[in-house]
């Protein structure tokens, strides 16, 4: 019976077809008398209604053709189990997360929390940052466990990342400095996607109101930027805007950015990109939904237009696209405070 719940604990749909039901069966029991036998169970427990407009096979014994799926009654006992650890671990380790996701999570995650737990309990929250493969063999005796192996992801589901200071481990950020502008208490820094645009610009830094001009060396800032912080060590209000290659992947890329930190488009580029002629390619990229639909966003109804059309005919507009004094005038002359 436990295999069957938890395949109906994880069934997109709120209710399920005789057949599905069947070709889980299959795999699972040795005859039908043994599957209807555990199909009648759960419906006797109420796990399974029965849709009566469906109707029940002729077969003996008769299960239905199609029932509802209560996935709350389904839920119960993991949620019991949720709670019982959240009184036996560490008030710092917050389980909330857990409630409203799949249980494999809870049970791959499991052995790693315990490990945590015990950490925590015979230790205090460090007072100094280390490297992440230090904290990572500290807390799960795994140096590669926080960056190879998705320990991140789960120090950050239980609310415990940023209290455990941990220095990442990625390739160094590659910056500029305009240093006229290092003590202002407003600082704006520039992420451009490719090495070409970066030349391009960096010659009249000192001519703009920006404090750092950032490459982004592609995916490679996803990683780097959390570096920022430890390599430009300034208080100040600091903000950040982007301009890549305006393909599916440069918007991506983008949008992955912007979670890690607010990170504004620099639309003026954008802009002028789409002013010039298209470059036939990337049909490959597959699009991010979430992605495209927030970076449309920031552009008018006939831009956007523009923008699916070019994309959607397997065309793209690098950043190469505006030579360097067309990058240059942007960067200088465009009322960046404003934007967007």
């Amino acid at each position: 019976m436990k295999k069957l719940q938890k395949f109906l604990s994880t069934y997109k749909n709120k209710s399920i077809g005789l057949h599905e039901l069947e070709q889980f069966g299959e795999k699972y029991y040795d005859s039908y008398d043994d599957f209807s036998k555990v199909v009648l169970d759960l419906e006797s427990d109420g796990i399974l209604t029965m849709v009566k407009s469906k109707g029940r096979t002729n077969r003996n014994p008769s299960i239905a053709f199609q029932y509802r799926i209560n996935k709350s009654m389904l839920s119960e006992d993991f949620h019991l189990e949720l709670q019982r650890y959240r009184s036996l671990f560490h008030s710092l380790i917050n389980l909330d997360f857990y409630y409203g996701k799949d249980p494999s999570y809870w049970k791959k995650d499991l052995p790693y929390l315990q490990k945590i737990d015990c950490y925590l309990k015979h230790t205090t929250l460090p007072s100094e940052a280390v490297p992440a493969p230090e904290r990572s063999y500290e807390l799960v005796g795994d140096e590669k466990w926080i960056v190879e192996k998705s320990g991140k992801e789960v120090l950050e589901r239980i609310q415990l990342f940023d209290k455990l200071k941990i220095i990442p481990v990625s390739e160094p950020l590659m910056f500029a400095i305009n240093p006229g502008k290092l003590n202002s208490p407003d600082q704006l820094h520039f992420i451009v996607e490719n090495k070409t645009s970066y030349q391009g610009l960096l010659p009249v830094i000192e001519e703009t109101d920006f404090s750092t001009l950032i490459y982004g060396c592609g995916k490679a800032v996803i990683k780097s930027i959390e570096q920022f912080a430890m390599q430009f060590p300034v208080q100040a209000n600091h903000q950040f805007f982007y301009f890549g290659d305006l393909d599916r992947e440069g918007i991506t890329i983008w949008h992955l950015l912007n979670q890690k930190l607010k990170v504004k488009l620099a639309i003026p580029f954008y802009q002028a990109c789409l002013q010039k002629e298209p470059a036939v390619g990337k049909e490959y990229q597959r699009e991010n939904k979430d992605a495209m639909d927030q970076f449309l966003s920031f552009f008018s109804n006939e831009e956007m237009s523009m923008i699916h059309r070019i994309l959607d005919n397997g065309k793209y507009l690098p950043q190469e696209t505006l030579k360097t004094k067309e990058l240059q005038k942007i960067w200088r002359e465009s009322n960046w405070t404003s934007s967007n």
